[in-house]
């Protein structure tokens, strides 16, 4: 299992918490591998980008207009958080879904 986030993100922490074998994935240092992002993109289309974040307010309309999956190439902590990648299925967000379906009470 491998968890994609952000160490300073406070939902990603619950999520590692939770899950102690996940391989953590820092996605500002490491990004994600481009097949990962193009499986979750097509999985979950435009609620993949956070648009919710600081990272996106700092971006001009130029820059928003570009394609989803090259803003989130260029700035991976506009992914919406934790992106977990298990048993060839992928989860996003810290749901009360994504915790049932990883059997998490």
């Amino acid at each position: 299992m491998r968890l994609f986030g952000l160490k300073t993100c406070d939902t990603c922490r619950k999520a590692l918490k939770s899950l102690p074998d996940a391989e953590f994935i820092d996605v500002r240092s490491a990004g994600v591998p481009s097949e990962v992002l193009t499986k979750a993109f097509d999985q979950f289309g435009e609620a993949l980008l956070n648009t919710r974040s600081t990272t996106w307010r700092g971006l001009d309309d130029d820059q928003r207009s570009r394609p989803p999956l090259e803003l989130l190439a260029d700035h991976p902590a506009l992914m919406k958080r934790p992106l977990i990648e298990w048993d060839g299925h992928l989860f996003l967000g810290w749901t009360p879904q994504t915790r049932t379906a990883l059997g998490i009470a």
